[in-house]
């Protein structure tokens, strides 16, 4: 512990420096806002009115975030504000909007502000009709993490500090948000409520040619009407399912329902947890239910991160690493469910089987996303972050959160003596910083009080290397491979016909894999990619073998899983075959998800940098704006 001692901060939870705000000195009881949606203009003009509470008499400034916005007015308890400031702008971190406050205001006060949109916001992306699945009206939607809230409306933008909120917007077009929808009350308006208090990242809003269908007791989907049919199928198999275990590892799901909307292509990531409306990739909807794993995953952000959250992005595996392991176990509970249904024998030992199955996929990705960050592997692959030099939250954003902090649960677990034992700390965890955002260190102090018994094992933990430390975790976590033996095996015979060795006719066929579910092709191409790292090893010096492997198995030319047709396109032009490249730009422009999006333009970028710039500037503006700015980085441009 004396490490960790050596690293508090003076206050937990530590101060957010990714905010311009003085969030410190204000809670919050209500915000209300509305949104008024113009399409023609692709601007969203707005109000926000916030309930403050002063924590001190000597506070006379209230300092918000602010991103690209135009304010046009500011009221405070009907007194009209007019010598606030909007400071200039301070990369990444946007404008400050310094507000003085009347001295005859109260400590308890409402602050109303107008405001709107500009064509430089972060947050939105606004979809012409044509660039829609369906093509009969345009689209909006919004991605506010980490810190883009701030260029929706002005906001304290942070993750630390929490408010309930009354939600509104005005559109021609069917309209979601963040919180339980209210009845109707005029044509285009559409009324919401969050009585779960929630950070300013967690606001969305979305609005198109919208329908829905039911997908469980509890759960909707929604969707451009020419997917409903397909979106329903992919999910009413699992939804309920999912709630149902994770509400028995934790406690009962508290937001009422759990809906989701598939967004378009663009839509940056694999999925975001809204509240009330989990947002996802279209990418999931691959006529197997194979990727339902992401529902899992946002679903268990319902309790670690939009319950529970991270006080700022420097403790962001406190977010991820926590639903990851939450995910793992909720489908480990799907997979016990499976097992007795089939009447096996020991379907725990089955349950566990394919929850480190799921943590061996994780653990490659991990390896993976540490050898592409190169020169910023060092800054970025620790599980605390440090960001107070107020470096952009989005470029940190890697699978370190997740996976590294996933391990660290899963070494934890062991360590105080395994599922069982650690069962009884997980609600307790969620029950004590409900609504309350916090750091690691305030996590580890209710570990040890917990485990008061465990001290010993705790401390045998190595928090420097897991904590401080770049790079792999510190531990080999030995996982159970039994289900991915098979996949290893076939990898590694292909690679022993490597280096020209001739291949007997019948050695391999399509029966290899026709067993493999979707992770098992996973982790068989993640495998053969893998060997592309061995020193002296290239798959360019094996194209025959690769021509050998696409005739073979021709399926993975066709799957709609885009998790195995990324992998598949990914070994191909590794081993610099043009058709390959090809395929891969042009597909590069059919997702916006940037898991797929931002390594495949680095590998194009790799082996045929002009290639790369070409398909990266001929779908440039079909990407979100995050995406955008995430691959013009990467490809230094």
């Amino acid at each position: 512990m004396e490490v960790i001692k050596s690293h508090r901060p003076t206050q937990s939870p530590e101060i957010d420096p990714s905010t311009l705000s003085n969030y410190t000195q204000f809670s919050i009881n209500n915000t209300k806002l509305h949104f008024d949606i113009s399409f023609d203009k692709k601007i969203v003009i707005g109000s926000a009115e916030y309930d403050l509470i002063k924590k001190s008499s000597q506070i006379n400034t209230i300092e918000l975030d602010t991103s690209y916005l135009t304010i046009n007015k500011i009221i405070i308890d009907s007194i009209e504000i007019k010598d606030f400031q909007l400071h200039k702008r301070q990369e990444p971190l946007g404008s400050k909007l310094s507000i003085p406050i009347p001295t005859t205001v109260p400590s308890s006060f409402k602050l109303s502000i107008d405001f709107q949109t500009t064509e430089k916001c972060t947050a939105l992306q606004f979809l012409d009709k044509e660039a829609t699945d369906g093509k009969k009206a345009p689209y909006l939607f919004c991605q506010c993490q980490a810190i883009h809230a701030r260029s929706l409306f002005p906001c304290f933008d942070t993750p630390a500090l929490k408010s309930t909120y009354t939600l509104s917007a005005k559109s021609p077009l069917p309209t979601l948000m963040s919180g339980r929808p209210l009845p109707k009350t005029q044509d285009n308006l559409y009324n919401f409520t969050q009585p779960v208090p929630i950070p300013s990242y967690l606001i969305s809003i979305a609005s198109g040619d919208l329908v829905n269908a039911p997908v469980g007791p509890r759960s909707d989907v929604y969707s451009e009407p020419c997917k409903i049919k397909a979106c329903q199928w992919e999910f009413e198999h699992d939804m309920e399912n999912f709630i149902q275990i994770a509400e028995k590892l934790i406690f009962d799901y508290e937001w009422l329902r759990f809906d989701s909307l598939i967004l378009p292509s663009s839509f940056p990531y694999g999925g975001m947890e809204i509240p009330n409306l989990c947002q996802l990739t279209p990418t999931l909807i691959c006529k197997d239910r194979s990727q339902v794993s992401v529902v899992a995953h946002e679903l268990a952000h319902s309790w670690s991160g939009n319950l529970v959250t991270n006080c700022s992005w420097e403790h962001f595996w406190l977010n991820e690493g926590w639903t990851v392991y939450l995910e793992r176990r909720i489908l480990e509970g799907i997979a016990i469910a499976e097992a007795r249904d089939k009447g096996w024998e020991n379907p725990e030992e089955y349950g566990e089987s394919v929850r480190q199955f799921n943590a061996i996929i994780g653990w490659n990705d991990l390896e993976n996303n540490l050898k592409s960050m190169g020169d910023d592997v060092d800054k970025y692959s620790t599980l605390i972050q440090d960001l107070k030099k107020g470096e952009d939250p989005d470029d940190a954003f890697s699978t370190v959160p997740y996976e590294k902090g996933f391990n660290l649960l899963f070494h934890i677990e062991k360590k105080v003596g395994g599922k069982k034992v650690f069962d009884k700390f997980i609600p307790y965890y969620f029950k004590t910083y409900r609504y309350i955002s916090l750091d690691t260190y305030q996590f580890i102090d209710t570990l040890y009080d917990f485990f008061k018994d465990k001290t010993q094992e705790l401390d045998s933990i190595d928090w420097d290397k897991w904590l401080y430390q770049p790079g792999m975790p510190p531990v080999d976590p030995k996982f159970d491979t039994t289900i991915a033996d098979k996949c290893y095996h076939l990898a590694g015979k292909w690679y022993g016909y490597t280096g020209g060795k001739q291949v007997p006719p019948n050695t391999f066929s399509e029966d290899d894999i026709s067993e493999f579910n979707a992770n098992q092709s996973v982790i068989f191409l993640d495998t053969l990619i893998s060997y592309g790292k061995v020193e002296s090893f290239n798959w360019n010096q094996n194209q025959d073998l690769l021509k050998l492997m696409e005739s073979t198995y021709k399926e993975y030319n066709q799957t709609l899983n885009a998790e195995i047709l990324f992998r598949w396109y990914y070994l191909q032009v590794s081993g610099e075959r043009p058709e390959f490249k090809t395929k891969l730009g042009e597909w590069l422009g059919t997702v916006g998800r940037m898991k797929f999006v931002r390594p495949g333009y680095a590998l194009l970028n790799q082996v045929d940098r002009e290639l790369a710039i070409y398909y990266f500037k001929k779908f440039e503006m079909s990407y979100h704006p995050i995406c955008r700015a995430m691959v013009k980085k990467d490809l230094n441009l």
